[in-house]
């Protein structure tokens, strides 16, 4: 059977698609997989304070009530409720810029609990990471319906909520490898902080990282925007150029054609010259 012209179009662009729904395949997990290490932070910043009730009520000198209060009322309760108000901005605005904003959050908080001095500040730092960790998982559910199509959706929410236990079972390695290299020393020494107890430089190391990658991925952001931006300023002025090109275009054919097949001008009459007679 011979191949037609259109038959050979037909085959190319079912190609052209197959490859374009491969590439976005390939975006759409390395997303999910953005997301899933994320969401192991998240909960290595979470589960880390289970490790550090020893040292935390020696040097705050708190009790088990308001360990308890630390460690699990302050963050579910903020994390719960402002999960509901930062799911619809994730309606609304930019849910990367979300993201980031909330990694910001959770992991200078997680820091700044390594230079609490008390209880109330402690509590207050504990709520701001359940604000920051909100963020996360309704922008990132949203991410992923977009990005997969109904057949795969299931798959990549399974893969996204293996961070939970990727991030429980770090922190409790991470933790214990970490405070078995502090452990054997009473403070450090840190250039600007000063004197740290091993604590302290357990919650320095654990929240740190995560501003240092929100930067990152906010700088990211930044920059994909301003390359979006300028290439729409240049479509647009492509556009105008365009119009301008296509309208003077027009006017000199119009000149051209009025005055090649309009009617020309009348020419001023020559006076009349005197007849003479003939002799």
């Amino acid at each position: 059977m011979p191949v037609t012209k259109s038959t050979e179009a037909t085959t190319a662009a079912a190609q052209t698609t197959a490859d374009s729904t491969a590439h976005s395949l390939r975006y759409a997990w390395y997303v999910v997989g953005v997301l899933t290490l994320l969401y192991a932070f998240s909960f290595i910043d979470r589960q880390i304070f289970s490790l550090l009730v020893s040292p935390l009520r020696r040097d705050l000198h708190i009790g088990d009530a308001k360990m308890s209060l630390l460690i699990g009322f302050s963050f579910a309760l903020f994390y719960t409720f402002f999960g509901i108000p930062l799911g619809r901005l994730a309606d609304i605005y930019s849910r990367r810029l979300i993201i980031a904003a909330g990694l910001v959050l959770w992991s200078g908080f997680t820091a700044s609990c390594g230079l609490a001095q008390s209880f109330e500040i402690m509590l207050l730092l504990r709520m701001g990471v359940g604000v920051g960790e909100a963020a996360l998982s309704p922008a990132a559910y949203s991410l992923i319906t977009d990005y997969f199509p109904r057949e795969r959706l299931a798959t990549a929410l399974s893969v996204y909520s293996m961070g939970i236990y990727i991030g429980s079972g770090l922190a409790f390695i991470l933790g214990g490898l970490v405070m078995r290299f502090v452990s054997g020393q009473d403070t450090f020494d840190l250039p600007v902080v000063g004197a740290t107890r091993p604590w302290q430089l357990i919650f320095f190391l654990v929240g740190l990282p995560g501003v240092l990658v929100s930067l990152l991925l906010g700088a990211v952001i930044v920059i994909v925007g301003l390359q979006l931006r300028s290439r729409i300023e240049h479509v647009q002025n492509t556009i105008v150029g365009a119009l301008l090109l296509a309208t003077g275009v027009a006017f000199a054919a119009y000149e051209l054609l009025g005055r090649g097949h309009g009617h020309p001008h009348p020419h001023p009459a020559s006076p009349p010259q005197p007849q003479t007679q003939e002799q």
